[in-house]
């Protein structure tokens, strides 16, 4: 693997910007280091992995006593130690997302935001998962708070191209499904999909008292479609053409994509979502920066 400042990705100046603002987590979390999230459990708190059989040395307190009486076979429940908050970025990858009209893809930009929050959270201690999919979830790094994993997630970064199309709401019921212990979810995607459908995945989570924050990945051009003239556009993800005049659609357009993310933004705070809208023109390190700090003011 090779060494972390050979990652396209790695980049200290922006690490050094956001490196003194916590991402502390709004809602109750499960986790045992004090001083940072709020905990549901009293005193020392870990999650329960699986079972193994009894042998001399184990200590009796963690003899499952109801499993013994339907049994008759003694087990030792094993724990894994639990962290200050278990964090899952999930990742966009879809064919949309290669998309860039100036120096950095919309998936480029969220690649980077990636590395700086696993980076942050791996600082103050916290676990951070890596979650890409487009149609179906395509890589799964499950949380883990230790430098070995933060270089593992900067190489699938690394790796990683635009692919197909996207099912946003399928995926997200799915990992709501599979990310049972309560945490926080952050999802990186630029949302070209029903706002109706992709939010009742998201509201899935919020259901599994997940603390949900979406990034919502914007290209300047999408936003002001600075085209004159018969164009002919090509969907990225289907392949499909279309000729448009347009001088004639501009204001229509513009009109539809202000509706469409101001939908989204509306639909995220009903369902106490927390939004924020990435154009990929502004920094990074300024993005990141004012929201964080933001979020640590209104704490």
């Amino acid at each position: 693997m090779p060494p972390l400042s050979q990652s396209r990705y790695f980049d200290p100046r922006l690490f050094a910007k956001i490196a003194n603002l916590p991402l502390i987590s709004r809602l109750v979390v499960e986790g045992m280091i004090a001083g940072r999230h709020r905990s549901p459990f009293r005193g020392f708190s870990v999650e329960f992995s699986e079972y193994h059989q009894y042998s001399p040395g184990d200590d009796i307190r963690h003899v499952d006593w109801k499993l013994l009486a339907r049994s008759d076979k003694v087990y030792i429940k094993e724990y894994e130690a639990e962290t200050n908050l278990k964090g899952y970025l999930l990742l966009d990858v879809s064919g949309s997302m290669g998309y860039g009209s100036g120096e950095l893809t919309k998936l480029q930009y969220a690649c980077y935001c990636c590395a700086a929050l696993s980076y942050l959270m791996t600082r103050q201690q916290d676990a951070v998962g890596l979650v890409t999919f487009d149609d179906q979830i395509r890589d799964f790094l499950a949380p883990k708070n230790h430098p070995q994993h933060f270089q593992d997630i900067l190489s699938v970064l690394d790796g990683l191209e635009p692919s197909r199309e996207t099912r946003l709401s399928e995926t997200f019921h799915q990992l709501s499904e599979r990310i049972r212990r309560r945490g926080l979810i952050v999802v990186f995607s630029d949302f070209l999909e029903n706002p109706q459908e992709a939010l009742r995945g998201l509201v899935h989570f919020r259901k599994r008292k997940h603390e949900v924050i979406v990034f919502h990945l914007i290209d300047r051009d999408e936003q002001a479609f600075p085209f004159h003239d018969m164009v002919e556009f090509e969907d990225m993800e289907t392949e499909q053409r279309l000729v448009v005049h347009t001088r004639l659609m501009g204001d229509r357009y513009r009109r539809a994509f202000q509706a469409f993310a101001e939908d989204l933004k509306g639909r995220c705070a009903r369902h106490a979502i927390d939004y924020v809208a990435l154009p990929t023109d502004q920094p990074v390190e300024q993005a990141l920066f004012r929201y964080l700090n933001k979020r640590a003011r209104l704490g």
